[in-house]
């Protein structure tokens, strides 16, 4: 067991458990394996002689074509085992490519972090485009459609009528010109 601190600060840092070692470490390491406290040189099992310096832990084989990760138990083939991933079902080489932003010219990657759902269309799109007017949103597009008609229909104007001019300038609705400010 490391003795703790310094007789000033008894509760700051931690003294190397490697018996030829000793050293104050002011951020020392804990090893998950013995349980002892060690100096940044000694923190890895092999530079201690940990007992679990042999045990490797979980090791996993990345397929190359889909992008999965298998576990490879102790004493198995990696290419045997990638031969049997892609014979198997799950092995799906469309599943490595990323989705992309479906904006025109927009080539970003559709990730977890970047991506939004629009609520007008309900198309998944990047950040750069997360606002209908960017992505060409249908929704947006019948919505403006539909805002602009009933603001013509309201004012009484349709067709040609709404866009003559009236003494230089451009007719205004009426509920508009009736307006008053002050």
């Amino acid at each position: 067991m490391a003795r703790r601190g310094t007789e000033a600060f008894p509760d700051l840092g931690a003294h190397c458990d490697r018996a030829d070692c000793n050293q104050l470490d002011f951020l020392p390491f804990a090893c998950d394996g013995c349980g002892g406290v060690f100096c940044t040189e000694h923190r890895a099992r092999r530079d201690h002689g940990c007992a679990k310096a042999a045990d490797q832990g979980r090791v996993v084989v990345v397929c190359e074509a889909c992008g999965d990760a298998i576990e490879r138990l102790p004493g198995q083939d990696e290419r045997a085992i990638l031969e049997a991933h892609a014979r198997s079902r799950r092995c799906d080489p469309a599943r490595k490519r990323k989705p992309r932003c479906p904006a025109r010219r927009c080539k970003e990657a559709l990730t977890f972090s970047n991506a939004t759902d629009c609520k007008g269309c309900g198309q998944k799109v990047c950040l750069k485009h997360r606002f209908p007017a960017d992505h060409d949103c249908a929704a947006a597009a019948r919505a403006a459609a539909g805002a602009a008609a009933a603001a013509r229909r309201a004012a009484g104007e349709c067709g040609r009528d709404a866009q003559s001019k009236q003494g230089g300038a451009w007719a205004l609705p009426a509920s508009i010109r009736n307006f008053k400010i002050f």
